[in-house]
């Protein structure tokens, strides 16, 4: 084994083990130590995986199997690495973020009486996702799905005292096993016609079988690889929060602020981005595919975006934000710009965690208040939180030079170069898009950080319902555990973009990584119009994107800052769209009217006529009849006189002696 074969292992393993020590000996070891061995494992993990990096940046790339996990008949399961750009890239982002996560997780959960189990979660969180990235089969692919999914339903039932907590991880887990059984059908679908689980035998004989075609349904002929491909987006959909199983994200918001910034920012809501960008020489076989997630992500990006308008939850404004931006990252993959995706998952990760940190530290300034409507002013007590937090809303609107304009801009033109079916409605979607991101950003960050103060200086916690033990004050910035992660996410989410766009985008990066088709190519004119990243953002400062953000910070501005009575008026007039957003389009309850209280009446029915009337009624208590019909009838031959029983003897001997006789 070599150093660097070392270096992979340790990647996965060193959070594993703090995870471990943290879980099963955090009372034996107390707060601190628990602390300590989490963070101490992944800063390890992330520092292996820099090392990494480095070494994936001269050239040396490793597909290869760790341990064979079992053989069935021809086919060997195995756990394995691929190691490349795209899996070096992921895991430097993920054990990043989760670096900052931990420490700022000192701060905000210091109170808290399951310091020790939140520590080994996230850690335990940070394993499954780097073993989702890094591996090279399907198999263990699928471990690392289920596993993050798993964490994710404990993360977000953290405080299981709270009825809403434990609602939301049921709903998180439920949705995303409907998305995950397309997931398993798509495996089992590969593994059926392709005979391995391994990428590169599955992508270096998915052009074979491009011509298969199935039939689903007698008389509709589908491609074969059109069927995998949507069944496995099918699970990304789940995983992603794509419409229509997006429903989960925004309640997962019940969870502690550390883990929203992990999760549903950074790291496993991106997985299934992720999936598809390592899938793509599969995509690339079916345009009705990449279409369908075009469409899917186009909706999400749009329709998503409206509900973030209404909110005045501030960890459910930036949970829209965060659907919103999942669905760019979809649309880019549907055109074929799979690199520009995963580029705007590595700038999202970090200024939407950060969004999500500061969201957090604001909470804690607040006292645990989570109402937008009751903060105000926060600028001048939060003067850390309130920078980090314009340069996270800035790079999220897409401002020219910090790294969101890069990312989102070149999703924007990639749309527009696509001439897939859908297409045009996706384009309309992700540019009206901007202006509706620019509105509801600024919305939030006019009215946590200036105008009028709206809080009570002396009461309790207000109308918070995060973890409350809130005491009541004047706002305070918050310790240097939460500020010192808002800063080193602040630099990322300010210069990465202008850093890496060259090179991800338009340079060898991905090189035989992802795989775009000379059918769509997008790519290849994204890379004749650029010209440099400076070039490119002053370039910007011309185009509709642009002045439609400006458009919707202006708009903001001036309702919540100067005539706060439009909103109110706007609200009153148009009732009904408010009461359709307020709803959120009727999902949920059409969730809970269908398949919830479906689920409870066929299990009724099945309880009244299957338990009661054929289980019980039929076979326990028919048994216990027809047991109690033959002893009465037996019974009748039971009756104590002497002569009964020798007449009854007599007639069975002249019986027999008949019945010999004839024979």
């Amino acid at each position: 084994m070599t150093e660097m074969q070392k270096l992979y292992l340790l990647v996965p393993l060193a959070p594993l083990a703090g995870a471990v020590i943290a879980g099963l000996f955090g009372r034996l070891i107390g707060r601190a130590a628990s602390h300590w061995v989490t963070i101490i494992g992944v800063a390890v993990s992330l520092a292996a995986s820099v090392a990494i990096f480095q070494d994936v940046a001269q050239g040396h790339v490793f597909n290869g199997s760790v341990y064979t996990w079992l053989t069935s008949g021809d086919t060997r399961f195995e756990i394995g690495f691929l190691i490349d750009s795209l899996t070096a890239t992921m895991m430097v982002v993920v054990t990043f973020v989760s670096l900052m996560v931990h420490i700022y997780t000192i701060g905000y959960m210091q109170d808290d009486p399951g310091y020790q189990r939140f520590f080994s979660y996230i850690s335990l969180f940070t394993f499954s996702m780097l073993m989702l990235v890094m591996a090279n089969n399907f198999l263990q692919l699928f471990f690392g799905w289920e596993a993050v999914g798993l964490v994710s339903y404990l993360l977000i039932g953290f405080w299981y005292t709270r009825p809403t907590a434990i609602y939301a991880n049921l709903k998180a887990f439920l949705v995303n096993r409907v998305g995950d059984f397309g997931f398993l059908l798509g495996i089992g679908m590969v593994l059926a016609y392709f005979g391995t689980l391994d990428y590169a035998t599955v992508f270096s004989r998915a052009p074979d079988l491009a011509g298969i075609t199935i039939q689903l349904i007698p008389g509709q002929e589908w491609m074969l690889l059109t069927v995998i491909c949507i069944l496995l987006f099918i699970g990304a959909m789940g995983k992603s929060a794509q419409f229509p199983l997006h429903v989960w994200l925004p309640d997962s918001m019940e969870g502690p602020t550390p883990i929203s910034a992990l999760i549903h920012a950074a790291t496993m809501v991106t997985a299934g981005i992720f999936m598809v960008a390592r899938m793509s020489p599969m995509f690339e076989l079916s345009d009705t595919a990449l279409s369908f997630v075009m469409v899917i992500g186009a909706i999400t990006a749009l329709f998503m975006g409206f509900l973030g308008i209404i909110q005045n939850d501030i960890k459910r404004v930036v949970a829209y934000s965060t659907l919103s931006q999942l669905g760019y990252m979809t649309v880019a993959l549907g055109a074929s710009a799979y690199s520009v995706a995963i580029f705007h998952l590595m700038t999202h990760a970090f200024f939407k965690a950060l969004l999500f940190l500061a969201a957090g530290s604001v909470i804690i300034g607040m006292h645990h208040n989570q109402d937008i409507r009751h903060m105000g002013g926060l600028r001048k007590y939060m003067p850390i939180t309130w920078i980090t937090s314009l340069i996270g809303s800035l790079a999220l609107i897409g401002t020219p030079f910090l790294s969101g304009f890069y990312s989102k801009d070149s999703i924007i033109e990639a749309v527009g170069l696509s001439h897939l079916p859908g297409s045009g409605f996706a384009y309309f979607a992700v540019v009206a898009g901007v202006f509706v991101t620019a509105f509801y950003s600024f919305r939030m960050y006019f009215l946590v950080f200036h105008g009028k103060e709206r809080f009570d200086t002396h009461g309790g916690h207000g109308h918070g319902h995060d973890d409350a033990h809130g005491h009541g004050g004047t706002p305070h910035e918050s310790p240097w555990v939460v500020t010192l992660p808002l800063i080193m996410l602040a630099i990322p989410s300010a210069v990465i973009g202008y850093i890496a766009i060259e090179p991800m985008l338009f340079g060898d990066y991905f090189k035989g990584v992802i795989h775009v088709s000379d059918k769509h190519p997008a790519m290849q004119e994204l890379a004749h119009e650029f010209h440099s990243a400076g070039a490119m953002a002053l370039h910007a400062l011309t185009t509709l994107p642009f002045w439609l953000a400006v458009g919707g910070v202006a708009l903001s501005w001036f309702f919540y800052m100067k005539r706060p009575d439009i909103p109110e008026m706007i609200k009153n007039r148009f009732s009904l769209i408010y009461r359709i957003l307020e709803n959120k389009y009727g999902f949920d309850a059409f969730n809970d009217w269908f398949f919830a209280s479906g689920a409870r009446k066929i299990g009724a029915g099945f309880f009244k006529y299957g338990d009661v009337t054929v289980i019980d009624g039929l076979f326990v208590n028919g048994s216990a009849r027809l047991v109690g019909l033959f002893s009465q009838l037996s019974r009748q031959l039971q009756s104590g006189f002497i002569y009964h029983y020798a007449f009854a003897m007599i007639i069975g001997v002249l019986v027999l002696v008949t019945w010999f006789v004839r024979a």
